[in-house]
């Protein structure tokens, strides 16, 4: 194993620089994973152009936070703290809560303040983390991962390759929120919007919840996905920009509504929520959002209240969610493969987050960045 360890590390808003560093030193409460796959969402678009202004995520920051690796080393108690094994490959959650606190105590440390750097200046957090706090290997674009004793893990059976772990980042997102938090179930009807790869992975999760009929809308540009809506199960598709989608909705329903509508789209403004509180059933609709808008302008408080709509928000996953996403892609049942689109060096993270924001003329649902990869051409992959 070498001393340097490369990664691609943010200095600046939309620019990344390859750097060296030292390999961090592993005592007998952490390890060090070499680093297979680390996959880009939304998030990382996000967090790329407009890095977060929290003390803890200041100085280079080497992004990354879909992680999924081997045991490279490890010390003794790591070890038997994680029941792992040097060689074991782990899918990586990007929180590190303390595990003391009431949340971590009840299962649910993605709401920790340890790791949430919104609210607290030393947090810890893969992906978000500075290069200059100790342990220095934060995030997953680089060859090696710095991991404390209070990662979180998850083992991947032998018959996931490392490429289809990187997936479960995604799918777990798509079962925490239509499956655990909107409560999808047996001849639900549902609305998904947006068939990036988070709309994609919840429509797996509705249609193996049971769900009677789930429609996925999107635009025009979103073709090759539609298709590919209608391999996973999609029941209707949905162009907003050459179809009324409220006309059509009510049509596939007879009239009656949807049980659940999922948000799921990018830079969309406030015309997804509002056509999800429209085509809700008469009473007692769920409603998830994941937006981040500063501000909604003139929200049909009446009509929320009127139809009893209950509206949640999508934050993050659960141990579960993501034991559930492990199981889903080892059963095979649906060709979850072909979400991995692309795939990249690390080399290159500053063109693939450009790529997955739209930014060129490839239509990419899910990236993989490959340390292994370096030097190499990227591209799509199918």
């Amino acid at each position: 194993m070498t001393e340097k360890v490369r990664a691609a590390v943010r200095v600046a808003p939309g620019t990344t620089e390859m750097r060296e560093f030292d390999r961090p030193e592993i005592d007998a409460d952490s390890a060090l994973l070499k680093v297979e796959v680390a996959g880009i969402c939304g998030t990382d678009v996000k967090l790329y152009s407009n890095p977060p202004t929290s003390p803890a995520t200041q100085g280079p920051v080497i992004m990354g936070h879909e992680n999924v690796g081997v045991i490279a080393e490890a010390g003794e108690k790591f070890l038997q703290r994680h029941n792992v094994a040097i060689g074991d490959r782990v899918f990586l959650e990007h929180y590190v809560g303390c595990f003391n606190c009431e949340w971590c105590r009840i299962g649910e440390y993605r709401h920790c303040e340890a790791t949430d750097w919104r609210t607290n200046a030393d947090a810890r957090r893969f992906g978000y983390t500075s290069a200059d706090f100790p342990g220095t290997l934060w995030g997953g674009f680089s060859e090696y991962m710095y991991l404390p004793w209070n990662a979180v893990m998850h083992k991947i059976p032998a018959t996931i390759t490392a490429e289809q772990a990187g997936l479960v980042m995604p799918l777990s997102n798509g079962i925490e929120w239509a499956l655990l938090t909107a409560g999808i179930g047996y001849q639900d009807t549902v609305l998904i919007q947006g068939p990036g790869q988070q709309g994609l992975s919840q429509l797996v999760a509705a249609k193996q919840a049971g769900a009677a009929k789930v429609i996925m809308s999107g635009t025009t540009r979103d073709k090759r996905r539609f298709d590919l809506a209608r391999q996973l199960g999609a029941d209707e598709v949905i162009d907003v920009l050459t179809e009324d989608p409220r006309e059509k909705i009510m049509d596939l329903t007879d009239g009656r509504g949807l049980d659940v509508v999922l948000d799921c789209t990018s830079r969309a403004g406030t015309a997804p929520v509002l056509l999800g509180i429209d085509v809700l059933k008469r009473r007692e609709g769920t409603l998830l959002i994941q937006g981040e808008l500063a501000a909604f302008p003139d929200f049909p408080v009446k009509q929320v209240t009127e139809k009893a709509i209950t509206i949640k928000s999508a934050r993050g996953h659960s141990f579960k969610a993501c034991e559930l996403a492990v199981a889903q892609l080892a059963s095979g049942r649906y060709p979850l493969e072909m979400l991995a689109t692309h795939r990249y060096g690390i080399d290159q993270v500053d063109h693939a987050i450009r790529v997955l924001a739209g930014e060129t003329d490839e239509d990419a649902i899910h990236i993989s960045m490959m340390p292994e990869l370096i030097g190499q051409p990227g591209g799509a992959v199918r």
